[in-house]
């Protein structure tokens, strides 16, 4: 039987189950940039404005959050606005696409049902790359004609959407080759989101420092092929070689590893259980300890490199009005560095409610995966299981906050002389996102003992917040739409007055969202499938 054998087939199945999740991807990254390039147009109408706004954009602290921009134009700025956000976006769903028809299908148990009829052994990894390839294929394609419709260049527009496609597909295989490591599929989106993560901050250094950094980077590559700038269509030829080169990976790894393992196999443990295993808080602590370390390193690191990079806000000569616009659209009213910091820490609160989205979830993959049946066959009741889970999604959520607050502080402390000013601040400006993470944490919470197989729009509430926040003044939307996300409440530090009455309403919020969840936990039937 040919190792590809069934693919086809494959292919169809995972178009229909992810025909819903894949159509809303594609049309938002496709929407996205032309949505951008419109309102652009609205806003700086002529030269002079574009070359205003222009002017100030080099300052190497916006050039480390958003890159380098390499024209001044409408297309050259909605290149630089929009591109690292698509470039992210449209990583994060390659490999979670990717993920979830290799090593989710593998470890629950479906994918070794598919493999007992006709399927060759390299079908599902290669089925999984094809289906994100399409999505990919479309994104670009979208993306290239959304743009060319509002009078943008066509070879521009064509580019911006081959680099996005192009970065989606270089980490669709990542994930790929990420998903033959581990025999857990939350551990591979671990490993391949970790890749993702590091590729923004080798970019956010090289644009800043060494340039041959960046050229390390593929978030760097995707900004260097410069659409509507003298575009550099030799640089496509780095992601397909990146892409294949892991592709190959995969395939090999595959080879050597059985069917549900994988190549790094779980530890195997001791006859007796240790002492420090008797409470399911233990046993929350023992499986989230991994994440939750991985993340905390990530933050840090972030933390570090952002407080850094806030203090050449100061070095503007001459801070204009459209500058002062940008940055508080993006967070902040007082003082263009406070404003920058307050939105470093607003775009940290909703990296970091990932996490608590993850660690949320935690729940029903314990449920779905079966082994919360032999957990609850004991003494140990639904809701002192759910809360053990539940404590490392708010505290660790609050440690990953506190984490990158203080390491910002110290940083930018450090450059200003003043340590132990800037660390209050910055620990203050980080942990004021905590209530609106775990409004997310709350309805993830909902979702679980309500409608458990709806549970992953806990993910879509994530990603909506983040476009609404980011984008939503961009495009001109309406501030009631704006003001659905729990972080359009949040008090922007610093630089702002600090209000309570938000951060009561966003704990009341998360606290009645839970209860309710846990309410339906405890009285539904367990597990559902």
């Amino acid at each position: 039987m040919n190792s590809l054998t069934g693919t086809r087939a494959l292919v169809r199945l995972a178009l229909r189950l992810d025909r819903v999740r894949l159509t809303v991807w594609v049309l938002g990254l496709a929407v996205m940039p032309m949505a951008t390039a419109a309102n652009y147009f609205k806003l700086y109408p002529t030269e002079e404005s574009l070359r205003a706004v222009s002017g100030v954009l080099t300052n190497p602290s916006l050039v480390a959050l958003s890159g380098p921009l390499f024209d001044v134009s409408i297309g050259g700025l909605t290149a630089w606005k929009i591109g690292v956000t698509e470039f992210i976006l449209v990583g994060l769903m390659s490999l979670l696409t990717v993920v979830r028809h290799t090593r989710t299908e593998e470890e629950t148990g479906r994918l070794e049902l598919i493999r007992a009829t006709v399927i060759g052994r390299h079908a599902p990894l290669t089925a999984a790359l094809l289906v994100t390839a399409l999505a990919n294929l479309a994104i670009a394609v979208l993306i290239a004609l959304g743009l060319m419709a509002t009078g943008l260049p066509a070879a521009g527009s064509v580019a911006l959407g081959v680099a996005t496609g192009l970065v989606g597909m270089l980490f669709a295989a990542v994930a790929g080759a990420a998903a033959q490591l581990t025999e857990s599929a939350r551990a591979a989106t671990g490993i391949a989101s970790a890749v993702l993560g590091g590729t923004y901050l080798l970019r956010a250094v090289g644009d800043t420092g060494p340039t041959w950094l960046s050229w390390l980077s593929p978030t760097g590559w995707a900004l260097h092929l410069r659409p509507y700038a003298g575009e550099r269509w030799w640089v496509a030829a780095l992601f397909v070689v990146g892409a294949a080169a892991f592709v190959m990976v995969g395939y090999a790894l595959a080879d050597r590893r059985d069917v549900g393992a994988g190549l790094l196999p779980e530890r195997p443990g001791p006859v007796e259980a240790s002492p420090a295993l008797r409470s399911p808080f233990a046993l929350a602590w023992r499986l989230h300890r991994g994440l939750l370390l991985g993340w905390t390193v990530g933050l840090a690191l972030t933390g570090a490199a952002m407080g850094g990079a806030a203090a050449g806000i100061g070095d503007l000569k001459s801070p204009n009005q459209q500058l002062t616009d940008i940055l508080t659209r993006m967070g902040g009213r007082s003082g263009l560095t406070d404003a920058f910091l307050a939105a470093i820490f607003g775009i940290t609160g909703m990296v970091t409610a990932a996490y608590t989205v993850q660690a949320t979830l935690r729940l029903r993959q314990e449920e779905s995966s079966g082994r919360v049946e032999a957990l609850l066959a004991t003494r140990v009741s639904r809701l002192r299981w759910a809360a053990s889970h539940l404590a490392f999604a708010l505290l660790g959520t609050a440690l990953l906050l506190a984490v990158s607050g203080i390491a910002g502080g110290l940083m930018y402390g450090a450059q200003v002389h003043d340590v132990g000013g800037q660390v209050g601040r910055l620990l203050g400006a980080a942990l004021v996102q905590l209530p609106a993470a775990w409004v997310l944490a709350g309805f993830g919470t909902a979702l679980i003992g309500l409608t458990p197989r709806l549970s992953s729009l806990a993910w879509a509430a994530l990603i909506l917040s983040v476009l609404l926040v980011e984008l939503g003044a961009l495009f001109g939307l309406n501030q009631w739409i704006v003001d659905l996300t729990p972080f359009a409440h949040v008090p922007k530090l610093p630089g702002s007055a600090f209000t309570v009455t938000p951060i009561l309403w966003l704990t009341a919020i998360a606290v009645a969202l839970g209860a309710a969840g846990l309410a339906g936990l405890r009285r539904r039937d367990m597990p559902v499938a």
